[in-house]
């Protein structure tokens, strides 16, 4: 059974807006859109040119390099305002309020919650142990899917354990799915794993959807720049129902800048770096005081356990220094998770913490 079986049948046969911009059509005179005549960079103000009229919705320059970057063809992605707004158009796409669900693990991002309970529809975890490095079951991940089940989603890394879900597995999760539900990776973290995205298997399992932005390791998080990569079918039912203009002007020609050759070998560099100060800060931090656990890593950032997490987390801003603390969340008590950040910033955290060699 094709999975496009499994969207809501309204979301199906559903006609997109009809954009000025969605026709394709160009022209040296455009009087077709309302737009302003007048481009505010004429007027000497600090903007881009080209402000005064709306943007392509999939600008195919870009769609042409991400799709390079993550190794898809280009009718496999969709472009849009970072990872988010994707997990927000698969639930509207596939989920009917008060009927369907969707199934994760915990503790996760929260988003995925988030966007469950805007859509209406219901939300089933795994619950991860943190004794046992929050592996994951798949046995008991799938006996959560029903008839019912549209989505399952997993972070790998997983977003705060730093927890790996990859190869091997998500084929063998996606297979046992197929016909059923939708497995969404969501890889925002993967450049610091050291391993293969799950993109090259979706040319291969029609049911699998990668998500990957630009936000974390292309430092590009406030340009909102995320990928869906998907079966054909699917890349184009999320683009029918996106917004019409779903990329501001800036956002696309920041992130088109930040995939030049000269860029990434800049962002290559610091991908390293990142991993080699995550093992080094990991490892200092179990002589931090008042240091319970620091989890394995293959994110940006340490899930650590302390034996007061308020008290940590306060003296840590009195130093002027912002971490995040997850101590509410099941499971996580006494939880602060730490991004990484350049080696001074990572000596501030430690002599802060007291865990300096």
């Amino acid at each position: 059974m094709s999975l496009l079986a499994r969207v809501r049948p309204e979301i199906a046969t559903f006609t997109p807006y009809a954009s000025a911009r969605r026709s394709g059509f160009d022209a040296s005179v455009r009087l077709d859109a309302n737009e302003s005549p007048w481009d505010a960079a004429d007027d000497g103000l600090a903007v881009a040119r080209g402000l005064n009229r709306y943007p392509s919705p999939q600008p195919e320059a870009l769609r042409r390099r991400l799709a390079t970057l993550y190794r898809v063809d280009a009718s496999n992605l969709w472009v849009g305002r970072g990872s988010d707004e994707a997990i927000d158009l698969l639930l509207r796409a596939f989920c009917r309020a008060g009927v369907d669900n969707i199934v994760s693990v915990a503790p996760t991002f929260g988003m995925y919650r988030i966007a469950a309970r805007l859509q209406g529809a219901a939300w089933r975890t795994l619950d991860l142990a943190p004794d046992d490095d929050f592996a994951l079951d798949d046995a008991r991940l799938l006996a959560l899917v029903d008839d019912n089940t549209k989505i399952v989603v997993l972070c790998s890394p997983n977003n705060p354990s730093g927890t790996l879900f990859h190869g091997e597995r998500i084929e063998r999760l996606a297979r046992a799915l197929a016909g059923r539900a939708l497995l969404v990776v969501d890889e925002a973290y993967v450049e610091f794993a050291g391993v293969a995205s799950a993109a090259a298997l979706v040319e291969h399992l029609p049911n699998l959807a990668v998500l990957r932005t630009l936000s974390k390791a292309h430092a590009l998080a406030g340009a909102r720049i995320g990928a869906l990569l998907a079966a054909p079918e699917i890349a184009d039912l999320v683009g029918r129902i996106a917004a019409p203009y779903p990329l501001p002007s800036d956002s696309a020609h920041a992130a088109f800048a930040a995939l030049e050759p000269a860029a990434l070998e800049r962002t290559r560099a610091r991908i390293a770096l990142t991993i080699a100060e995550r093992e080094r800060v990991a490892a200092a931090l179990v002589r931090g005081r008042g240091v319970v656990r620091v989890w394995p890593s293959a994110g940006n950032y340490l899930l650590v356990r302390f034996d007061d997490a308020t008290a940590r987390f306060l003296e840590l801003l009195d130093a002027g220094i912002l971490v995040r603390d997850f101590s509410a969340q099941p499971a996580l008590a006494g939880c602060l998770r730490i991004s990484i950040g350049r080696p001074h910033e990572n000596d501030a955290l430690l002599a802060a913490l007291g865990a300096t060699a």
